[in-house]
């Protein structure tokens, strides 16, 4: 595509979305590009020189910078000329729909060449949002998502990746993504070694090494999901967290059969296992991080930097420092609480102070709210404002929809459960929230360490520190 004045900005920007960035960086007044309606509606008719004027730059430095930064990127492969966005989707959904249908993988790889030929990773979030709306079910989807990424592959590997500066969490996930790669690499050299078995201690700590990706996908899960859902892209993110669940249960399995010492169970599994974890490297480095790249804001990023902490890292430490949240000073006056009346100062630290961890969600079933502290299930900022159905591994979606339909209509007004996790016996209840007139306003999440609670026999009457 040409870049000169009459350029409209709303396609420049489909084929070449990192230069919204740069756009951003010229003119303040250009940030607004990072609005996907705007880019879909003003974009389509505001040309490079009506933004110009607008930005207050000047047209000749706003057009020798844009075309500078497309050479120096390579510039994407221009898209076919016949073919437009809405076209190019269309013809990617129908391949897609042949595929599941049993298609020959050959015949459409050649057919998606000739066709489409290039493809953006937004494209292959679109036309998955839209393959969901129009019926078909996520499971169907992450049946086949390692299959679309193939089918993928060779034109997203020619796409660069975007440049971040250290201490960006793509720059941390990446670094992650490295030091997991390398993990991989020594447990699939071990596994190819003849004399595998004098390779199980080695085995067994290379699992358990390459496991720290637990927490590289609990901040994919809690920080980048919700935003990604706010730009109104929510079926990509369920797929992937459906392939961290079925990785997780590959290794539960390895380290079953590791831990038995059963090295011709454990072979195979661990295979399976590394190609997994592998394929999940390509489909974040060439997918969904220049997806996050290109949607989100500098304010999503500095959320989701500040929030990073209550996950931690796999393998590696960030660069650079945290994002700085600048909490809003406290007034002196006090909330009415029935009996009662407290400060917001002195309700902050009665909900960080409890022996229970709180979270509420309100009648929209939105996350209002949760109680910091030392948590057991880690929660960070960006669960605020997020439906509480998003905040679930999908397969369990069902019985937290279950849940709030009961207590909705009034059959059930408490649910509880009780598991083992880490050496913990963890408590968890949910109660209906109704007020005075018997509404439903919400349900309370309270989870409870009640460990030390359970081996309590006898009395203790007075007083032992």
């Amino acid at each position: 595509m040409k870049i000169e004045g009459k350029t409209p900005i709303g396609p420049l920007l489909e084929q070449y979305p990192f230069l919204i960035d740069t756009l951003a960086e010229l003119s303040p007044s250009f940030a607004r590009l990072r609005n996907p309606m705007l880019r879909r509606t003003l974009g389509r008719v505001a040309t490079l020189e009506t933004a110009a004027r607008q930005g207050k730059v000047d047209l000749q430095v706003l057009l020798a910078t844009l075309n500078q930064v497309v050479a120096g990127r390579g510039a994407a492969r221009e898209l076919p000329a016949t073919t437009d966005r809405a076209g190019r989707l269309e013809a990617l959904k129908q391949i897609i729909r042949e595929l599941h249908a049993g298609g020959d993988f050959s015949e459409l790889t050649r057919r998606f060449a000739e066709v489409v030929g290039d493809v953006s990773p937004r494209e292959i979030a679109e036309m998955e949002q839209q393959l969901v709306m129009e019926g078909l079910p996520v499971a169907e989807i992450k049946r086949l998502c390692d299959v679309h990424a193939e089918l993928f592959r060779r034109s997203l590997e020619a796409q660069p990746a975007m440049s971040v500066p250290p201490g960006h969490p793509v720059h941390t996930l990446r670094a992650e993504n490295a030091a997991l790669a390398a993990v991989a690499a020594d447990l699939r050299a071990r596994l190819e070694d003849p004399a595998l078995r004098e390779h199980l201690a080695e085995l067994r700590q290379g699992v358990e090494k390459l496991a720290e990706v637990e927490r590289h996908y609990r901040r994919k899960e809690y920080q980048l999901f919700p935003v990604l859902e706010r730009h109104g892209v929510d079926a990509p993110p369920q797929v992937m967290w459906a392939v961290h669940d079925e990785i997780r249960d590959s290794f539960k399995r390895v380290r079953a059969a590791l831990e038995a010492g059963d090295l011709k169970a454990a072979a195979p599994v661990l295979r399976d296992l590394l190609g997994r974890v592998e394929d999940m490297f390509f489909k974040e480095e060439k997918i969904l991080f220049p997806m996050c790249l290109t949607l989100f804001a500098p304010a999503d990023w500095a959320a989701v930097r500040s929030g990073e902490g209550e996950f931690g890292y796999a393998l590696v430490t960030p660069a650079g420092e945290p994002a700085v949240a600048i909490a809003p000073a406290a007034g002196p006056s006090t909330i009415p609480l029935g009996a009662g009346a407290l400060t917001a100062g002195q309700l902050g630290l009665l909900f960080s102070h409890l022996p229970v961890d709180l979270t509420f969600v309100d009648e929209q079933d939105v996350v209002c709210f949760y109680s910091e502290g030392d948590r057991i299930f880690p929660r960070s900022p960006g669960v605020i404002g997020r439906k509480v159905q998003k905040c679930h591994p999908p397969d369990s979606v069902h019985v937290v929809q279950k849940i709030l339909e009961a207590f909705r209509d009034g059959t059930r007004d408490q649910a509880e459960f009780w598991i083992e996790r880490g050496g913990k016996f963890v408590h968890i209840r949910y109660r209906a929230l109704r007020d005075g007139a018997g509404d439903y306003r919400g349900v309370l999440e309270v989870v409870q360490d009640a460990t030390a609670v359970r081996g309590l026999t006898g009395e203790r009457r007075l007083l032992q520190w």
